[in-house]
């Protein structure tokens, strides 16, 4: 293989400049091996200082404060320690092997019809047994065991942390406090989780400030002018101390934002950890990603800060080199959780060698201790085969009646010595000095002040909105956008009773906006929450702070988006011209934004899950619009739900803008609203208002105070109003606080399996999570060290792919630009890659050929490469995702059947033929380990039987000794088997290392060190190192030593050394034979000229089956969507139950209906996020490899949730229709239900075409109340259509979907509607001299009153006008004047199903056009 060398050690720039190409890519990752502190970086990153000798610590200001101001004692701070006991700790957990993942059907049956029950029994499970320790001040304890051994569980409990778990028993002691009483000082018992979760788009530089500001004690240190210089000091030392220095304004980044390297990443974490001053630090993994010098350094850095520190450390750490090893004074060994020795780290090695274990030469020691109990793993000594122990429980025994346990027990009375109780109250009088003094912190183990945590978070939160402008871009220009549109739509509305329903409109339109881009604060709270959890767990700050911190960030953004909104929409609908109106109006729509802002962010609080907070918001849109007075106003309101009016603040909201407006008004009856009117009827005694809330009978205008009453609301309550929408806010905002305090650190049932319900029969039982912990025979004994052998079967070995291709690169310079100017990766890199061979590597420009000749357009089909980053399907199972692969990525001219068969040779080799019906799962939560989804990427790239190479990218970081001895096994198994592999490799012991044939190793500046053969353990190498006076010491790791040797300062120029040595010649003229040969015979490989390996048809039927399945296990989201269509339809349904036949109910129908199109916007929020998870993974592997085109892509997405609509729209149809009383013919029912089925497909199109183009989810969430709004607006409800401006009326109203949704809907529920005046909206007046009331009224009923009723034309007095006769004469004023426009509507509502999805494929293919061609 290549190199030990690692991670490119810039930003990642360098790999995604040209990241579509495979090479570029694979290549790219491996330069320099600076990233330590005895290298510095690069040449020119003179921070990183070079001494890395403990004397180092003297510049740290909390090491010169303990020392004191002299350095001898005089005035120094107290120390912290307090030392770790614990003794018969068992952890009992709730467990089953494994857990069903529900589908859609099989979640609403009883038990006994689901099948498969046995198997997820949930039952008590013992996770650690009978466990015990002692960890004094200055002491490290190094923990081993294999994945599922138990040692994350134990540094759980042993940092005091104990909420996931079912039970804990047995005795732990921090220093002489009990686990209840440390919880006051949970910031000082640190854990460092495997999970890096930080803000991707802070940089290294702020992510670390902010933890340092948090733990800044309140004196500064001697030498130190302010805490503050001391803190920054303390800051700067860490950077430099882990070589990270030149990351300082480097985003941290994560799978999809570009950042740091992974290896800096896990550096980021591990200062952040050291940043809390603890004194207990329990590390979990730490080293994972880091190579093996960086690891090494890190391991002294630990000693260093034990030491002097008085620490008290425990760690667990897969593949640790005997290096880091020896640095430890004690060791702890778990199988199975129970704890199979635990003594000095130097009595490990010969207590197991006693029991007839031998450990090889040269050999990582703790990985001979964790396989001890694996019998491929172990080797006997001779002798011993029948009488070594066999497995956990026996060697168990074999410690028990052991003298090193003794010795140990006498140190579990630790916690009662007078050393411990000095130590204990020395600690507990040091956190009280370092403490800022803050009445509300007092008794909480945060250190600064409230005010403090408020201003750091405050600064974090404007860098986390800098870091991220886009989002905040998109919501002030949708902010003013919304406005103009609003203002147009409403422009300049008269003060007459015409213009009553539209001052209303614009005012409800005005909260509406404001509510609705509200909502993205529930997208926004859950992409945070996990770090705000971990933060909080470090005792950085109280949540009220953060939640403070939100809204002091919140309240110039809000003042300017309400200042640029509110005098745009008020004086363009020309709202009253004072400025103590104007000036009202601005602070009731302030405060309403703060408070909508505030009560999502409170929903996303309360919620576990983003599927269980979005049912809610959606339901909270819909209450709040339904219930502020302006769709039913408060006296037409039922009885059941009027208690919503007054707990919403928007109806608070409206009435103060309702009383702001029309007091003091008088509004003449025009038009329609007067009776009679037109030519011939001028007498203002012989008219009356007809229609208009609030009018007198007989009267011809209304007051402004009328209309206010007949709302029963008062300008007299306008501030109290206000006053109330405020206190809302508070309200909202503590909740916000009491939810936030709750949450928890990691999520349930996180490592379990999941296996999809469908499948309970197939799988019979599946096996524990660590595989290895399967049972195994006893009787197998190996006696020799090889025992895991790379032979294959004949019948696989004829199905796995052979290659033939040479693949060459020469003169290869990759250069990146970043912040500090250009930085060169590579310099001149040649190598070559044949069949049956590997090896590690760096990136791009000069020659890169395949059999002498370029890159075909097939390459990136044809070449497999594996990233450092698992991205995959989490619903989809482990089989279904290498079939996926398969499929689509093998040639077309293989026939499906062989393309499934091979996907099971591919299972056989990687050994997971038991697991392969267990859903993929998340990182951290339910689903595949670490190494499981490892493997996992590994076989996909397999099945794609790539013809040129593979490229692995780190394929073992992050797994245990034994897991990434398997992976390199199954990588040597390939290349037996002819395949060429290229790896890049972190910290490989000399076990992994002598599995690889070729080396190439680079030094800083991507400089050639080393190019050919490593021989037999590694013979070539080291005869070639000690050639040139740097020899291998006996019984040391090649691999290790040729990076010390290559990254020490000895003062030797190893590139002038390779290119003067013979090696460097050979290599050239071999080069140049292979390319020649190459050129000169025909290809290896053909290139099938396709961009795709499938045509496009199979893709889209292959990629729909998998988003089908994917929709379908995925039960919080439909059964969300269900839930929302049900409850909204319900309520709408209740709320408008049996509505009248009057004209006021005129209104109401038409608002009833207009409910439907707020099932929109909670439907949208929930399904946006979804998309763009899918097309993150998209874009992060299956774009690059071309594997499908994004016609499949999206033809998938959208095919998948069809099935769901069609259920929606009927579940919403049947609670709806039939409550609010509509008309019962099967005709009119079947029309409104197959347009209701129409819409469904309508807003599902929207919501998908603006998450195609959106940057990420927040950004969508923003952008859709415009859109939503603005199809509202023009869709001729809020603005009857002859209202609508000119310059709209003509195209917009008519290009707008919403329009014939309406438009269709109410001709089919109201057109032969006969209507039935109240004695209230009657036109009540006198005729004119003698004249019965039908003779008065003869012209008029032939003209303007054409469609009103006059019930009493006989009369001579008392004449009595309804304004409408049917529902059809009410529609002709909508523009509807003729029944067949509700099937016009609705034909032309059809198109627009297809043309919302064509968008959905347009915006995709905008977003899609970068796939670059292999270069």
């Amino acid at each position: 293989m290549v190199s030990p060398a690692e991670r490119p050690t810039t930003p990642r720039a360098s790999e995604e400049q040209s990241s579509d190409n495979v090479i570029t890519r694979a290549l790219s990752r491996i330069s320099a091996i600076g990233s330590r502190i005895n290298g510095g970086e690069f040449p020119n990153d003179v921070e990183d200082s070079s001494d890395d000798d403990a004397s180092n610590w003297d510049r740290m200001p909390e090491v010169k404060a303990l020392r004191g101001e002299d350095g001898g004692g005089n005035g120094a701070q107290k120390a912290r320690r307090l030392g770790l006991t614990w003794s018969g700790l068992t952890i009992k957990g709730i467990g089953a092997d494994a857990c069903f993942n529900e589908n859609v059907i099989s979640q609403f049956l009883p038990e006994k019809l689901k099948g498969g029950g046995g198997a997820g029994e949930e039952s008590l499970r013992t996770i650690i047994h009978d466990s015990h320790g002692c960890v004094k001040p200055g002491e490290m304890l190094l923990v081993l065991g294999r994945p599922g051994a138990g040692c994350t569980s134990l540094l759980k409990v042993l940092s005091n942390r104990r909420t996931t778990f079912a039970e804990v028993d047995g005795q732990v002691n921090f220093g002489s406090l009990t686990p209840e009483e440390a919880t006051k000082y949970r910031g000082q018992i640190v854990m460092n989780t495997e999970d890096e979760l930080f803000f991707p788009t802070l940089t290294v530089g702020e992510t670390i400030d902010f933890a340092t500001r948090m733990k800044t004690p309140k004196t500064a240190a001697p030498g130190f002018a302010t805490p503050e210089d001391a803190r920054v000091g303390s800051r700067d030392f860490l950077l430099k101390l882990l070589g990270i220095s030149h990351t300082f304004d480097t985003k941290v980044g994560n799978e999809y934002i570009r950042g740091v390297s992974g290896g800096e990443r896990k550096r980021v974490s591990i200062i952040e950890a050291m940043a809390t001053r603890g004194s207990i630090y329990c590390w979990d993994n730490p080293t994972r990603g880091l190579d093996a010098s960086t690891a090494l350094q890190y391991t002294k850095a630990l000693r260093d800060m034990t030491t002097i520190f008085g620490l008290s450390t425990i760690v667990t750490t897969y593949q640790a080199g005997n290096g880091i090893y020896d640095l430890f004074d004690k060791v702890l060994v778990l199988d199975e959780g129970k704890q199979i020795y635990y003594g000095p780290m130097k009595e490990a090695k010969p207590f197991m060698e006693d029991l007839g274990f031998v450990c090889v030469e040269g050999a990582n020691v703790a990985d001979f201790l964790t396989g001890v109990t694996v019998p491929t793993e172990r080797s006997i000594r001779q002798g011993f085969e029948a009488k070594f122990p066999r497995n956990a429980d026996t060697i168990l025994v074999e410690y028990e009646s052991s003298a090193i346990k003794q010795a140990m027990m006498t140190e579990y009375g630790y916690p009662a010595t007078p050393e411990a109780k000095a130590n204990t109250e020395e600690f507990v009088q040091a956190m009280r000095d370092e403490k800022h003094p803050s009445f509300l912190m007092r008794s909480l183990p945060v250190t600064v002040g409230f005010a403090m945590q408020v201003k750091a978070a405050t600064i974090r939160q404007y860098q986390i909105i800098r870091g991220d402008m886009i989002v905040l871009f998109v919501k002030q220009a949708s902010n003013i956008i919304q406005a103009l549109s609003s203002g147009s739509l409403f422009y300049n509305t008269s003060t007459d009773s015409s213009g009553i329903f539209l001052r209303s409109g614009a005012l409800f339109l005005a909260l509406l906006f404001n509510s609705l881009s509200a909502q993205s604060e529930v997208t926004d709270s859950f992409f945070g929450r996990p770090i705000l959890a971990k933060q909080k767990g470090f005792a950085f700050y109280h949540p009220a702070a953060v939640c403070l911190s939100q809204i002091l960030t919140d309240f110039p953004i809000h003042v300017f988006q309400v200042s640029t909104f509110a005098p745009i929409l008020y004086f363009m609908v020309g709202l009253t011209g004072s400025a103590s109106a104007f000036f009202t109006f601005w602070v009731i729509v302030f405060v309403t934004t703060m408070c909508m802002t505030a009560l999502f962010r409170t929903i996303g609080a309360a919620f576990p899950n983003f599927d269980a907070a979005s049912k809610v918001s959606g339901l909270a849109v819909i209450s709040t619009l339904l219930y502020n007075g302006y769709m039913i106003p408060k006296p037409d309101m039922h009885p059941w739900f009027v208690w919503i009016f007054w707990i919403n603040p928007l109806a608070y909201a409206y009435n103060a803008l309702l009383s702001n407006e029309f007091h003091g008004k008088v509004m003449a009856c025009v038009g329609p609203n007067l009776v009679p009117n037109g030519p011939g009827y001028g007498s203002v005694e012989n008219q009356a208002c007809t229609g208009v809330r609030g009018a007198i009978p007989g009267a011809t205008e209304v007051t402004g105070t009328q209309f206010l009453d007949s709302l029963n609301y008062s300008h007299s309550h306008l501030w109290r109003n206000i006053g109330i929408v405020f206190v809302w806010w508070i309200f909202y905002v503590c909740l916000t606080i009491f939810f936030t305090s709750r949450w928890a650190e990691t999520a349930p049932r996180s490592g379990q399996l999941l296996v999809p319900r469908e499948f309970a029969k197939k799988t019979a039982r599946v096996p524990p999570q660590d595989e290895e912990a399967a049972p195994v025979n006893d009787e197998k004994i190996n006696t020799s060290s090889s025992s895991s052998t790379t032979q294959i079967t004949p019948e696989a070995n004829g199905q796995l792919i052979r290659n033939t291709s040479v693949f060459t690169w020469k003169n290869l310079t990759y250069t990146v630009s970043t912040p500090h100017g250009p930085r060169v990766l590579l310099n001149n890199v040649h190598g070559w890659v044949k069949p049956a061979q590997r090896k590690v590597d760096g990136t791009i420009h000069g020659d890169i050929l395949v059999d002498g000749r370029p890159l075909s357009v097939s390459f990136q089909r044809s070449a497999g490469y594996c990233e450092q980053l698992d991205v995959h399907e989490s619903l989809a199972t482990v089989r279904e995702a290498l079939e996926f692969s398969a499929l689509l990525r093998q040639s077309r001219d293989v026939s499906r059947e062989d393309k499934l068969k091979y996907v099971d040779v591919i299972l056989d080799l990687l050994e997971m033929h038991d697991i392969e019906n267990c859903l993929i799962g998340t990182p951290g939560g339910a689903g595949l380990s670490v190494e499981q989804r490892k493997r996992l990427t590994i076989g996909v790239e397999l099945v794609a039987k790539p013809s040129i190479l593979i490229f692995l990218d780190e394929p073992t970081s992050g797994l245990d000794g034994q897991a990434a001895y398997n992976i390199v096994r199954f990588l040597k198994k390939l290349a037996a088997a002819g395949q060429a592999v290229l790896v890049t490799i972190h910290q490989p012991s000399a076990q992994l290392f002598s599995q690889f044939d070729t080396l190439l190793l680079l030094a800083k500046g991507g400089n050639t060190v080393y190019f050919g053969d490593i021989g037999e353990n590694g013979a070539q190498l080291k005869e070639y190192f000690g050639r040139y006076g740097a020899p291998c010491p006996p019984g040391a790791n090649p691999a290790e030593h040729m990076i010390d040797v290559v990254s020490s300062h000895h003062g030797q120029d190893w590139k002038k050394t390779w290119l003067e040595s013979p090696e460097h010649e050979k290599m050239l003229a071999e080069l140049d034979r292979m390319v020649n040969d190459a050129a000169s015979s025909p290809p290896n490989t053909t290139d099938d000229g396709y961009e795709f390996a499938m045509p496009l048809w199979q893709q889209i039927k292959i990629v729909s089956q998998r988003m089908t399945i994917a929709v379908y296990r995925n039960t919080e989201y439909v059964s969300n969507k269900f839930a929302l269509h049900i409850s909204i339809g319900l309520f709408a349904g209740f709320s408008f139950w049996k509505v009248g036949d009057s004209v006021g109910d005129l209104q109401l129908r038409l608002f009833a209906v207009f409910q439907f199109i707020f099932v929109a916007p909670g439907v949208i929020a929930q399904l946006q996020p979804l998309f763009i998870e899918k097309r993150d993974i998209y874009d992060a592997r299956e774009k690059k490899s071309k594997m499908y085109s994004w016609i499949a892509f999206v033809t998938g997405l959208i095919v998948a949730e069809l099935p769901y609509l069609m259920v929606c729209g009927v579940q919403f149809f049947l609670c709806f229709y039939y409550t609010v009383g509509l008309p019962g013919d099967t005709n009119k029912a079947g029309a409104v239900l197959f347009i209701m089925l129409m819409y469904e497909f309508v807003y599902t199109g929207i919501g998908q075409f603006i998450a195609a183009y959106s940057p990420n989810a927040v950004a969508a969430t923003l952008v859709n109340p415009l859109v939503i709004l603005t199809l509202v607006g023009f869709s001729g409800v809020l603005v009857p259509y002859s209202q609508i401006q000119e310059f709209w009326r003509y195209w917009l109203y008519y290009i707008n979907p919403f329009n014939y949704l309406m438009g269709s809907l109410l001709v089919f529920t109201t057109y032969d509607t006969v209507i039935q005046c109240k004695d209230s909206e009657f036109a009540v007046f006198e005729p004119l001299g003698n004249q019965t009331c039908g003779e008065y009224l003869g012209d008029y009923m032939q003209q303007m009153g054409s469609g009103s009723n006059l019930v009493n034309p006989d009369a001579t007095g008392a004449c009595k006008v309804c304004q409408y006769n049917t529902g059809a004469d009410y529609l002709r004023t909508l523009n509807l004047p003729e029944y067949y426009y509700g099937w016009r509507d609705a034909g032309i509502f059809v198109i627009f199903v297809f043309s919302g999805y064509g968008l959905v494929y347009l915006l995709m293919k905008l977003r899609t056009k970068k796939t670059k061609k292999a270069e």
